[in-house]
């Protein structure tokens, strides 16, 4: 899925809170006083991944054994999600597995009622964003199962560019990821958030900041600036969602080929929770 929002130039609002962040009486960092991912028996990943709209063929992901890559983000399920799956598989990811590759599972459900892709309006928010995240967080749950996706895996829910500034609109967003969030943890698994680093994931940070409860464990963010970096300067405090709580999509829509096999692709910077396969 190409994602163009996180590359749009971050605004002086994210800046300025950065300035805050700094200054003290901040929330602690999600994970920093609670168990290790490993004594929760969560698999993590720390190095370069990339993801693209459809599963590739497995003769392109043997090809690309010889990539700087070793996870792949898949999508796994959702209404919004914009790609055929015809490849992806319980066995399609036993096989990646063995190729050692690891999975970053997204689910592409419901978007921001001010959502500004033109091809996801039509997938909005209605007026129940709460129990539309609580039936969509069972909904990728399911999905993730179907496909040999075991508990204890992170599941990322992908929110577009919405603009957080609408206080009805980030207000629905904010329902709706949080019990999307319960639902997934619920059932055991790790609930994550992609978004653009100025629009969702600025609006959670603010959130994380003022102690609200129920916000994804893992933090993916949209920020295209082409650096291979877990720091996010004016989009996330030092300690915000770490440790092993981040993914940074520093860069999209780049074509790549090896072993003879191209994919348009989105690079991302990983230190984070990955799927285990039951």
């Amino acid at each position: 899925m190409r994602r163009l929002a996180g590359s749009l130039p971050l605004r002086l609002g994210v800046l300025s809170s950065v300035l805050l962040l700094l200054s003290g009486g901040l929330s602690s960092a999600f994970g920093a006083d609670g168990p290790s991912w490993s004594a929760r028996g969560v698999a993590t990943f720390t190095g370069r991944a990339f993801d693209t709209c459809a599963a590739p063929p497995l003769a392109t992901m043997r090809a690309w054994g010889a990539s700087p890559y070793r996870a792949v983000g898949a999508y796994v399920g959702g209404r919004a999600r914009a790609c055929s799956q015809p490849e992806l598989s319980a066995g399609w990811l036993r096989e990646v597995r063995e190729l050692g590759w690891s999975v970053l599972p997204l689910y592409v459900g419901s978007q921001a009622p001010c959502v500004q892709a033109a091809n996801k309006k039509k997938y909005r928010l209605g007026k129940d964003p709460a129990g539309t995240g609580t039936k969509e967080g069972r909904d990728a749950v399911r999905a993730a199962r179907a496909l040999g996706i075991a508990p204890r895996s992170p599941l990322y829910l992908d929110v577009e560019a919405y603009d957080e500034r609408r206080t009805e609109c980030a207000r629905a967003v904010l329902a709706f990821v949080r019990a999307w969030d319960r639902a997934v943890t619920a059932e055991g698994y790790v609930p994550g958030f992609y978004s653009s680093a100025d629009s969702g994931v600025a609006q959670l940070e603010r959130e994380r900041r003022a102690g609200t409860a129920d916000l994804p464990e893992v933090m993916w963010f949209a920020h295209w600036t082409g650096r291979a970096s877990l720091d996010a300067p004016g989009v996330l405090a030092a300690q915000a969602w770490t440790p092993q709580r981040r993914i940074h999509q520093y860069e999209g829509n780049v074509t790549e080929t090896y072993g003879g096999q191209a994919l348009s692709i989105d690079r991302n910077q990983v230190d984070a929770p990955v799927a285990r396969l039951g």
